[in-house]
Formats: structure tokens, C-alpha cells, sequence
């Protein structure tokens, strides 16, 4: 009599994590996980910290909840909205001129010809940008020092008398501006610049034989290229002056007197001299949603899609 021989059941093949629909996933975890630890947590824990009065000097109290009292004290606190106001003069007054130095930079590279000098000065360039704040802020005080400060030897040479540039309302007003001019208009320039690089060759070389106008060349020709860029640098631009407080700080702590006490340092103070945690949230949450709608409005006007 012949045995009957059963097959074995097969073996199933055990579960990877690594494999198969979680491998998406597990690529995009870290990256997920560090954006909720970095960005999205401090946000929410700022948002409900706003929402109560929570101060680190009365922690017997249980930092009740007290709804929107924040927001409504500090859109009616006469500081928070001068401060508003001195930074609002702060970006009128850099961000056109870096604009400007931005776009004139960028053409004067972008002209055929001088190589090795348009290599040169695009290294250059990034000296600004990789340094930081607080080192900006060190070099200003000692350029704008009132003894043996650069900008009073240069106004010496010409004839004129040296000042006390941080110890003058209006002069420690202008050195911030000029400091954060120094450190991004090179920023603006290298925007501009990339976008240069997209206009086609032969649509520039006609436009170049067809008017000799270098405003008629960057109007009708070179402009749509840089709006996308232009869009790009007030958006971020708009997000940095407006949270701007290392390199003030270390420069002029915001003095002399108010002159320097942009909305950035304001927060800081009450948040950490202070220690109304809450108030400052409801004002850093209120930063951040003037800083959305700027970007959403510089969107909507200056952004084109380019085919």
C-alpha cells in the first residue's frame, strides 16, 4: 500500500518593515518626526500657552485659562504697537534698498564676458550670508564706534566730524539698517542672479540687437525671469526682519533709549524679563500671522508660473 505524504504547509514569508508599502513611510519618518519636534510643537504648545496666563513668577496659580485676554491686551498695548511701527520703518527703509543693490548686482554679472571676475565675486558673495547674526552685530559696533570706529575715520578723511552713531537715536537706527543691508543684499543679488541665468540665450541676444536700452532689456525681457525670484526674497525677507533680534541685540540691546526696540526684542522681554509666557506667545502667534498674510499677498501680486 502506497503512503501518502501530506506537503508541508508553506512557509509564509515573515513581515518587513522595510519592505513593500512601509518603506515610504519609514524614508519619511525622520524627516516628519524632526519637523512636528522643531516646528509643529513649539507652535501648538505657543498657541495654548497664549491662551493662558501663564506666568513663570506665579506658577501656584495653574496658568489658567483665560481665552483670548492675551490677544486682546496686546493689540491693545501701546509698546507692542510702536514697536510694530519701528520695525514696519525698518523694513521700508532696507528692503528696497537691498532690492535694488540686489537687481544691479545681478545684471552686472550677468553681462557677458569678465569670467574669472564673475567667479570671483559670486564666492565673495557668500561671506555675508554664512555670517551670522550675532557676529554681524559685533562687526557693526565696531565700525559705528564712536573712538575708533571705520565710519567715523572715513567721515574724518572727508572733512567731517565724527559721531556717535549708537549712542544717537537716529544713528543707531541707520547702523542696524546699513548692517542688514551689508549681510543680504548679497542674499538678493544670488537670487536674482539664478534668475537671470533661466532667460534663453537667443530670446536675450535679439532683445540685445533690437534696442540698446538696458531698462527696455530688463522690462521686457529679463523682468519675468526675476518675479519668481522677487517673490522668493520678500517672502523671506519679510519672515526675517520681522522675527530680526540677534544682530540688533548684540549691536544696541535697543537703544539708545527705543530707538533700536524692534517687535523681536520687545517679545523677548516680556517673555524672558518679564516672564509673562503667555503675552509673549499671543504676540509671537500674532508675528506669525502678519508674517503669513505678507507672504500670501506678495503671492498673489508678483508670482507667475513660466512655461
Amino acid at each position: 500500500m502506497a503512503s501518502l505524504t501530506i506537503d508541508p504547509p508553506p512557509r509564509r514569508r515573515p513581515v518587513c518593515l522595510s519592505h513593500g508599502r512601509w518603506t515610504p513611510f519609514l524614508f519619511l519618518a525622520p524627516a516628519v518626526l524632526t519637523l512636528f519636534a522643531i516646528g509643529i510643537y513649539p507652535t501648538l504648545f505657543a498657541v495654548v500657552t497664549s491662551l493662558r496666563h501663564y506666568n513663570l513668577t506665579r506658577t501656584h496659580d495653574g496658568f489658567p485659562f483665560v481665552g483670548l485676554h492675551n490677544y486682546i491686551a496686546v493689540l491693545a498695548d501701546h509698546t507692542f504697537r510702536e514697536t510694530l511701527a519701528r520695525t514696519a520703518l525698518f523694513y521700508v527703509t532696507v528692503m528696497p534698498v537691498e532690492l535694488a543693490l540686489g537687481v544691479t548686482i545681478a545684471l552686472a554679472l550677468h553681462r557677458p564676458g569678465w569670467t574669472l571676475m564673475r567667479a570671483v565675486v559670486r564666492v565673495s558673495l557668500v561671506v555675508p550670508l554664512a555670517t551670522t547674526y550675532a557676529v554681524v552685530g559685533l562687526i557693526g559696533r565696531l565700525i559705528f564706534n564712536r573712538d575708533f570706529g571705520v565710519a567715523n575715520q572715513f567721515a574724518n578723511w572727508f572733512g567731517m566730524p565724527g559721531l556717535d552713531w549708537l549712542g544717537d537715536p537716529r544713528g543707531a537706527f541707520a547702523a542696524i539698517a546699513v548692517m542688514d543691508i551689508w549681510q543680504w543684499t548679497p542674499f538678493c543679488a544670488l537670487i536674482f542672479l539664478a534668475g537671470l541665468s533661466m532667460v534663453p540665450n537667443e530670446v536675450e541676444e535679439a532683445a540685445r540687437l533690437e534696442t540698446s536700452s538696458p531698462l527696455a532689456l530688463l522690462r521686457h525681457v529679463q523682468l519675468p525671469f526675476l518675479l519668481p525670484g522677487l517673490t522668493a526674497v520678500l517672502i523671506l525677507r519679510s519672515a526675517d526682519i520681522l522675527k530680526l533680534f540677534d544682530m540688533v541685540f548684540t549691536m544696541t540691546r535697543g537703544g539708545p533709549g527705543a530707538a533700536t526696540d524692534l517687535v523681536s526684542i520687545y517679545i523677548q522681554r516680556v517673555g524672558f524679563r518679564v516672564f509673562d509666557m503667555g503675552t509673549a506667545s499671543a504676540q509671537a502667534i500674532l508675528l506669525l500671522v502678519l508674517t503669513i498674510v505678507l507672504s500670501r499677498l506678495f503671492i498673489s501680486a508678483f508670482y507667475r508660473e513660466i512655461d
